[in-house]
């Protein structure tokens, strides 16, 4: 029960004093009574004002927490999205480099292995083609070709760099896919650069270039000698058979060696190997033919002798009248050298009627060659002789007036004109040397 009580009192110093407000509390016979300052309303009611201003603060804080955290964890769960969708990005673009690099390194080394055997090749043809240049560097000059080069094609230079070439595709096979930019990279995409593929064809490109050059080099002087020696073949065989010798005759038999089996279509062949094949059919056909030239009798007997008398009917000596002359005659005293004129085996050596001494050598293909009126012969049946080789001495015996040799050539047994044969020897001098 509050009871207010107020009292009259004066202040002698300050004039009226304020009214002072007393609660009583009474409880039973306890009464009990306080007075209420104006300070003590004050700071009760900056209390009651602060305890408003908090619960309002403390409402008002849950009430926008909620929104607060709400909004935090969306936006991080945003932010997570979008990192996982990048790290997903990373990690297939990652997964497409090195997919790429595998197959690109497999790519390589198909090619290296390609390289490599075009390379083998390489050295394969040259080691055949250097055989075939020996071969037509023993030849000599070819008239279609010019001199013959004495050095064979310059590949060691290029051979060299196709090796650095394939040791440089080697070491770019060696390394590992290389990941570290896109492993680097945050949040984004890598753009490709260039791979080990792309390294490797261009150098790649750059041997096959080299390669193909190499071979068209090749090519074009396989081309030149084959041409030349052709050439030279055909005209030595023109020779020979304007002289009567089929040489192509007897090449063809020689190169029909097949008698029989089951029949098989013929294998297609590349173009260097085909023409590998046509210079070796064409250095054999020199070779042949050369050999022929050399084997039959185009040499001249007495070098240096004047003829005294030629091929034909002219009067004899001993009768007289018109007489078949066989063989022409060189002027020569008694033991004059007289050689062979061609490559053979003596098949006569001693007398011979009118002949007297007579020395006759087979030649193959039917020539033969006859030398009489020998002082001496220093050759006897069975001896294998050389265009050259000297066979015996000029002399005076058989059916002669005086020192001379007698020289006859004979194909198939019946005299020919050994001038024909002289004359061809001087053309051919420059072909079969």
């Amino acid at each position: 029960m509050e009871i207010p009580v107020a009292g009259k009192s004066t202040n002698q110093v300050f004039g009226k004093r304020r009214q002072q407000h007393v609660v009583i509390l009474a409880s039973g016979d306890k009464i009990r009574h306080m007075t209420i300052r104006p300070w003590m309303a004050g700071l009760a009611l900056c209390f009651v004002g602060m305890m408003a201003i908090g619960y309002l603060g403390a409402t008002t804080y849950l009430v926008f927490r909620d929104n607060l955290i709400g909004a935090s964890m969306a936006r991080q769960a945003r932010m997570q999205h979008e990192y996982e969708d990048r790290i997903a990005a990373l990690r297939a673009q990652v997964d497409r480099v090195t997919s790429r690099q595998l197959l690109d390194q497999q790519v390589v080394e198909e090619k290296v292995e390609k390289l490599l055997e075009q390379q083998m090749a390489l050295t394969t043809r040259h080691g055949r083609l250097g055989a075939l240049l020996d071969r037509a560097e023993a030849a000599g000059e070819l008239p279609s070709s010019g001199p013959l080069p004495t050095v064979k094609p310059n590949t060691d230079n290029r051979q060299a760099s196709l090796s650095g070439g394939v040791q440089a595709i080697e070491k770019l096979l060696g390394g590992k896919p290389d990941t570290s930019q896109s492993s680097t990279t945050a949040l984004g995409y890598v753009p490709l650069q260039d791979t080990v593929a792309d390294r490797a064809d261009r150098v790649f490109s750059h041997m096959t270039l080299s390669l193909k050059d190499i071979e068209q080099d090749q090519l074009e002087r396989i081309q030149r000698l084959t041409t030349g020696a052709s050439a030279t073949a055909d005209e030595i065989s023109g020779i020979l058979r304007r002289n009567g010798v089929a040489v192509d005759d007897e090449i063809s038999l020689q190169d029909s060696d097949a008698i029989g089996g089951p029949y098989m279509a013929p294998q297609p062949s590349e173009a260097f190997n085909a023409s590998l094949n046509e210079l070796d059919a064409a250095l054999s056909r020199l070779e042949t033919v050369r050999d022929t030239a050399k084997r039959l009798p185009f040499a001249n007997p007495a070098p240096g002798k004047d003829i005294t008398s030629r091929f034909g009917n002219r009067p004899d000596p001993f009768f007289g009248g018109l007489a078949m002359h066989a063989g022409i005659d060189f002027r020569s005293p008694v033991g004059g050298e007289i050689r062979s004129t061609g490559a053979g085996k003596v098949i006569a050596a001693g007398p011979a009627g009118g002949y007297g001494n007579m020395v006759e050598i087979d030649h193959g293909l039917g020539i033969t060659t006859r030398f009489g009126h020998m002082s001496r012969i220093l050759v006897k049946v069975g001896d294998e002789v050389a265009s050259g080789d000297l066979i015996g001495l000029s002399g005076n015996t058989g059916r002669s007036t005086g020192p001379h040799i007698h020289y006859e050539v004979r194909r198939n047994g019946e005299a020919v004109d050994p001038m024909h044969f002289l004359n061809a020897g001087m053309k051919l001098t420059s072909l079969i040397d």
